[in-house]
């Protein structure tokens, strides 16, 4: 086997490119951003598949496995998605893409790199989706009535998240999904759907790519990029710093995501009514998961778990509905006086059927919420006036045009915020310790005095 042809996509041979590549991608995965397992070891590595994309890029599906779950349940493992560049000789400016220089089997003397931080590589990705087309199990698909231009010139985003983000050009923004699950992506299927309901709050897929093999599911989708926006994360931050009020913004936050859920409620089917028990039950289990992996949550479990328990007796709400699922400030820009919505995926660290079936509107709601907190809590002495005035503008910029408000709602608000409370903390706990005060503060709030 020559070194230009080692990955060829041959199924009864997956295993042997992992023989010289596999020590390097366990040492490397768990250092990336996206990587969903730091907290446990990698045990087990296997190629699902692998697709030549182009000479010296290999398209790879990774599956890993882990230890067991907090609590002993066993781990089913993750599947990643790694654009995988090839190079004798790489450039010295691939930097932290570098994986490493494999030293035996048909890879030997190779460097291997990630793909997306060389600009050669992701403009010739950028190619791939601006043409209908396959290569083996991969299909470029893309929206014929707007066309792309050729020539756009590629940079990665340096605040990388769960994903990976190319822009073009300052024209076009790229998602490459990094943990894949089965299924259509939901930050492909939203707002596609939302652009035929013709709500201009979200960006509309141009271009995307998807594998047939060993699932049906989404890797990437091509949209179009605001170059002059900010993220509500930064203005709110700003504002803080210069002592400036941010509630007209908050304000008009508010009318934006309850336009926005109102045309996701006509392009999606509604959820079945009476859903708060089981809710509750969930949220109660994800609390119990939570306190087993962070100690300093325990004292508080008791009231937190009355916060779920409300929720079987209190005004049922507004019917389930498709939601964003994820909402905070970083996930909303602003351009000029307009507020748009992006990055319908949900959590990623939840199963996909869970991101795409119906919720509360109020999820989404308590995690804006919780958002102000955060942004109030950046700076020195804690402005918690500032948090409960913007607070207060968001959802009565909400009811303006949902026609309810959400502040009348108390139970429900309670409970959807004690949950997003919950999950940032075993998100802190795992990935960014130094910000664990800022939701045990709420968590303390919301036991104790169930505001």
């Amino acid at each position: 086997m020559t070194k230009t042809a080692f990955l060829r996509p041959r199924t009864a041979h997956l295993s042997e490119p992992l023989e010289s590549l596999g020590g390097l991608l366990r040492e490397w995965l768990p250092r990336q951003r996206w990587f969903a397992g730091k907290d446990r070891p990698v045990t087990d590595l296997s190629l699902l598949s692998m697709t030549e994309l182009f000479p010296g890029c290999q398209h790879l599906l990774v599956h890993t496995g882990h230890g067991p779950l907090p609590g002993g349940a066993p781990s089913a493992g993750d599947c990643y998605q790694l654009l995988l560049g090839v190079r004798k000789h790489p450039s010295p400016r691939l930097g932290r893409a570098l994986i490493g220089r494999v030293e035996d089997g048909p890879l030997a003397g190779l460097t291997v790199y990630d793909a997306l931080h060389d600009p050669r590589s992701a403009q010739r990705l950028l190619d791939r989706l601006r043409r209908p087309g396959t290569a083996g199990p991969l299909r470029f698909e893309c929206d014929p009535s707007l066309p792309v231009p050729a020539g756009l010139v590629p940079r990665l985003l340096d605040a990388e998240q769960s994903n990976s983000s190319l822009v073009y050009g300052d024209e076009y923004i790229l998602k490459v999904f990094r943990r894949i699950q089965p299924g259509v992506n939901p930050d492909l299927e939203v707002p596609g759907a939302l652009a035929r309901q013709g709500c201009r709050r979200v960006p509309a897929p141009v271009a995307w790519y998807r594998t047939t093999r060993p699932f049906e599911a989404t890797l990437g989708v091509l949209q179009p990029f605001l170059p002059n926006a900010s993220d509500g994360w930064t203005l709110a931050l700003h504002a803080l710093a210069a002592g400036d009020d941010f509630t007209p913004q908050a304000h008009e936050l508010g009318r934006a995501t309850a336009e926005v859920h109102l045309a996701l409620a006509e392009a999606f089917p509604a959820g079945a009514p009476g859903e708060n028990g089981r809710t509750a039950a969930a949220m109660t289990e994800r609390l119990d998961i939570a306190a087993h992996c962070v100690p300093a949550l325990r004292p508080f479990v008791p009231g937190l778990r009355a916060a779920f328990a409300a929720l079987a007796t209190c005004d049922v709400g507004p019917p389930a509905q498709r939601i964003h699922g994820d909402l905070h400030l970083g996930q909303v820009l602003r351009a000029g006086r307009e507020w748009f919505v992006i990055d319908f995926e949900g959590e990623p660290s939840r199963p996909l059927s869970e991101r795409v079936s119906t919720h509360s509107p109020v999820r989404d709601i308590a995690g804006m919420l919780r958002s102000f907190d955060y942004a109030a809590r950046q700076r020195r002495p804690w402005r918690p006036q500032w948090a409960r005035r913007c607070r207060e503008a968001y959802c009565a910029g909400y009811a303006a045009h949902a026609g309810w408000d959400p502040r009348k709602k108390h139970g429900l608000l309670r409970a959807y915020e004690t949950d997003r409370a919950v999950y940032e903390v075993l998100y802190e706990a795992r990935h960014r310790p130094d910000w664990l005060p800022v939701p045990m503060a709420a968590i303390e709030r919301l036991a104790v005095r169930g505001d």
